[in-house]
């Protein structure tokens, strides 16, 4: 346990307080450990260096016996052993770290020491691009391979497996760092860090893509024809394609010639220099086939093939994501590429990959997304259930990746896409961009979303997700009662229409359809578009909580509950979280469970963004549910913001039977909120 991730970005090579010299160790290449500028002598014993890595990167303590079964393959004595290569250890790091033991545990804290791994996770932790150009290319300079370069450990499966699990870690991280000093370095500076790049990934076709433009752009023509003759024979050992890299070569040869610049410039990006958008992209991910670690032969067909099979159809389903086929990943996974790798070859933006363990009665699957470019682990998680019946299982467990997924995509690409340059956008950034603004759920931002939306149509007339988003700001305007009503639903309408024929299979689609039906008061016709999107693809979860929305107002409050509880199930941190518990509340206000109701609607007003309809619904569950004082003080915080706020604002936006409606101004009466209606 080398400290904190974070205090290990900043340390240098300082003297530690005994005035010994700064002790270095470097494990992105040959296992090396410096102290000043000399070396230090490693342990002959290879499972002694093995252990100082694998404790040097444990993010806790970890067991002996756990230690013992990692590294000895039964041995006669192999907590006496563990004992010898602890000892070997302090030696090796002297004053400038400490081994911890408590209990049955041990740990090693490198806190005098610098290590270039904790480095490197510290960067990927805080991020690649808020990084100084000058100190990535201080850490570039000190890749000398990859991780624990030449190492391996006979007869040690468990290491071993954890050695390649490291290896791809960090390669990734590596492989970010060399790509992002490339983008932003002039061509002069670039080149070398494009070449390490090269030799890091050897089977990428994108590096090898640049590297042959770079050469043919420099008139170094005998070097890139060097270049491609020896990639193509690696390409056709390995079994892949290199016509590709062919086409790129002829191509970047029959350019005008132009000589390398005679000062490197730095620049943000080339679309920031010129002003105009980049070529616009739609984000893509391939699901790599999941380990099944249950012990018995690996078998295709079998439960983890059709898990990562049920994935790939639900997320092909979404529409959202260009998703590779199973046929591309599979052959990937039978010639041994990693995740990583495969997602580089392969030209994604993410990638799925996991394992399943199969015990009687029980099913754990471990499942994690990545980010290509970076090598950053964007969301993990582990699902353990118990089987009953193995199908609802596989389709519980497949919801929960497919929905968990697709919202970190967005949650990431929103993020991203904020801190761009508005005219640096393509059209999916700008989309984002859109959304970003749009779940703000206030005027200003609402108008902001407006122009992103029609930024990214601009860009990509064909970009169906995009007439959605715009159809949804309209609906806002016309719901919230911020612009007049009548234009902004014909505006809902007209975009939602334009987005069913670029694309009638796409979900949202349909939901934005069905949205600007319900405005227009076509109960009926609103029902079917929204069945629709689900029907097209069932973890779609915007789709099952406007269901409930609709439902929980002019349906059966049953049906609304059971659609708002799905949308929560399928996205739990959703950024219109507090609209899905706003529906329940009303279900239940309509089925008289006015406590359950209150509690409801408090926490959907307590959401982040949640706006004045929805503390209005908590409002009024809270008079049902006996507790006026709290009614009456939610109702203040309101009219802090809309000062005229009451009754008649919450039932324009609402469209509730007069029964109904008759039910709530008892509810409004006893607070203060009947304005006259």
């Amino acid at each position: 346990m080398g400290g904190s991730v974070g205090s290990a970005v900043e340390t240098t090579g300082t003297a530690d307080s005994t005035g010994a010299a700064p002790v270095t160790v470097r494990m992105l290449g040959p296992l090396t450990v410096m102290r000043g500028d000399a070396p230090v002598t490693l342990p002959a014993s290879r499972k002694v260096r093995g252990l100082f890595a694998y404790l040097a990167l444990a993010p806790h303590a970890v067991t002996r016996s756990h230690l013992c079964e990692l590294l000895w393959d039964v041995p006669n004595d192999p907590r006496g052993e563990l004992r010898w290569s602890l000892s070997k250890i302090r030696r090796l790091i002297g004053e400038a770290g400490r081994i911890g033991s408590e209990g049955d545990t041990v740990s090693l804290e490198l806190t005098g020491c610098h290590v270039d791994a904790l480095q490197l996770d510290g960067i990927a932790q805080q991020g690649v691009a808020v990084q100084s150009l000058p100190a990535l290319c201080r850490i570039a300079d000190g890749f000398a391979g990859e991780f624990l370069d030449g190492f391996a450990l006979d007869r040690s499966p468990a290491f071993n497996a954890w050695l390649v699990a490291q290896r791809r870690h960090y390669r990734g991280i590596q492989t970010g760092v060399l790509e992002h000093l490339v983008d932003h370095l002039g061509e002069a500076e670039a080149g070398r860090y494009l070449e390490r790049w090269a030799a890091l990934c050897p089977l990428g076709e994108r590096v090898h893509a640049r590297l042959l433009r770079m050469l043919a752009r420099q008139q170094r023509v005998q070097e890139g024809k060097s270049h491609l003759d020896a990639v193509i024979r690696l390409f056709e050992t390995e079994g892949l394609d290199s016509a590709p890299l062919r086409d790129v070569w002829r191509e970047a040869m029959a350019q005008p010639p132009r000589p390398a610049p005679a000062q490197a410039i730095a620049v943000e990006s080339p679309a920031a220099v010129v002003g105009v958008p980049t070529t616009p992209h739609h984000g893509s991910i391939a699901v790599m086939p999941f380990a099944d670690e249950s012990g018995a032969p690996r078998l295709r067909g079998g439960v983890a093939d059709a898990l990562v099979h049920d994935v790939i159809t639900r997320l092909a389903k979404l529409r959202s994501l260009f998703v590779i086929s199973q046929g591309s990943t599979f052959a990937l996974h039978d010639r041994n590429i990693a995740p990583d790798e495969a997602g580089r070859l392969l030209n994604v933006d993410y990638v799925v990959s996991g394992s399943i363990r199969r015990s009687p009665g029980h099913l754990v699957v471990q499942v994690e997304l990545a980010e290509v470019r970076t090598g950053r682990i964007v969301w993990a998680d582990i699902l353990s259930h118990s089987i009953d019946d193995a199908f609802l299982v596989l389709d519980e467990i497949g919801n929960r990746i497919v929905a968990s997924v697709a919202s970190e995509i967005e949650t990431v690409e929103r993020n991203r896409a904020i801190l761009k340059a508005p005219n640096s956008l393509d059209a999916w950034e700008a989309h984002h961009r859109g959304l970003w603004h749009m779940y703000r759920f206030n005027k200003q931002d609402n108008d902001a979303a407006q122009r992103f939306f029609a930024q990214a149509l601009t860009i990509d007339p064909t970009f169906a997700r995009a007439y959605a988003g715009l159809s949804f700001t309209h609906f806002q305007n016309a719901f919230q009662g911020w612009t007049e009503r009548r234009g902004e639903v014909d505006n809902a309408l007209r975009a939602a229409g334009q987005g069913l024929m670029i694309d009638d299979r796409d979900p949202a689609a349909h939901l934005a359809m069905g949205r600007a039906l319900w405005l227009r008061g076509s109960y009926d016709q609103t029902l079917r578009e929204l069945e629709t999107s689900v029907d097209l693809s069932p973890n779609f979860a915007m789709g099952h909580y406007t269901l409930g929305f609709v439902h929980s107002q002019a349906g059966d409050p049953e049906t609304a509950i059971a659609a708002a509880d799905q949308s929560r199930r399928l996205s739990p941190y959703d950024p219109l979280l507090f609209g899905m518990l706003g529906s329940r509340a009303m279900a239940l206000m309509r089925l008289g469970r006015f406590d359950e109701a209150a509690a409801a609607g408090v926490t959907a007003a307590s959401r982040p963004n949640a706006h004045a309809h929805i503390a209005g619904i908590a409002t009024l569950a809270l008079s049902f549910a006996g507790r006026l004082d709290e009614a009456r003080n939610t109702l203040a915080g309101i009219r802090t913001t809309l000062p005229s706020y009451g009754l008649s604002h919450f039932l324009s936006a609402m469209q509730l039977a007069p029964d109904d409606q008759a039910l709530f101004r008892k509810a409004a009466r006893r607070i203060g909120m009947d304005d006259g209606e």
